[in-house]
């Protein structure tokens, strides 16, 4: 009787901690950057944290299964990768010669990152990739974010391997929306950029 009581006392708080640990994941989770395609934002082997129910917000940057989606570069059922959302579902995206973007028509500030990646980054692709089929941001022509999928870019783009290049992200695909701590100098460009 003795042992039972014993194995009780340590298996409740052992399985309470599980579930606790289970339902707290199912929330939450942390992300460490692999690259620099988000940079000088968020750098490469940088923590960060991730709202796996967060609501997905144009300019909020995410994290997601590049499994099935790039094509361009081999992965895995587990490879990460960690974007900014430009286009939502539906939107309607033009990105100028000028590197102006421009969402339904509005133009969008892009404070996240500086001028000469607006233009250059954005619009010098890289030889190794090609423009991704429903892509035309390179042609100063408009293009629309299919039902259910985000366009992606990373905020380094002249480096960055993102939509441009594999195309549009399923929302199924989609892990969570990356947050970072108030004290992280950066934390504004991350957490909370405005759409315009």
């Amino acid at each position: 009787m003795k042992q039972i009581k014993f194995i009780i006392e340590w298996a409740i708080p052992i399985v309470i901690g599980l579930l606790i640990a289970l339902i707290i994941g199912q929330f939450f989770g942390r992300q460490k950057i692999i690259g620099s395609s988000m940079s000088p934002n968020l750098k490469n082997s940088e923590i960060v944290y991730r709202l796996n129910k967060a609501k997905i917000k144009r300019n909020a940057i995410i994290s997601f299964y590049a499994h099935g989606i790039d094509k361009n570069k081999p992965t895995t059922a587990k490879t990460i990768y960690v974007k900014r959302v430009i286009g939502m579902p539906g939107d309607r995206i033009r990105y100028s010669q000028q590197g102006k973007l421009f969402i339904n028509g509005k133009l969008q500030a892009q404070n996240y990152i500086p001028n000469k990646q607006r233009k250059f980054g954005t619009l010098t692709p890289p030889a190794r990739y090609k423009e991704a089929t429903g892509v035309n941001i390179f042609e100063n022509t408009t293009f629309v974010v299919p039902q259910n999928s985000y366009f992606v870019l990373g905020d380094n783009r002249k480096i960055s391997n993102d939509g441009r290049y594999y195309g549009f992200v399923p929302k199924n695909k989609i892990i969570g929306v990356i947050k970072v701590p108030f004290w992280i100098n950066k934390h504004k460009l991350i957490n909370s950029v405005p759409n315009s």
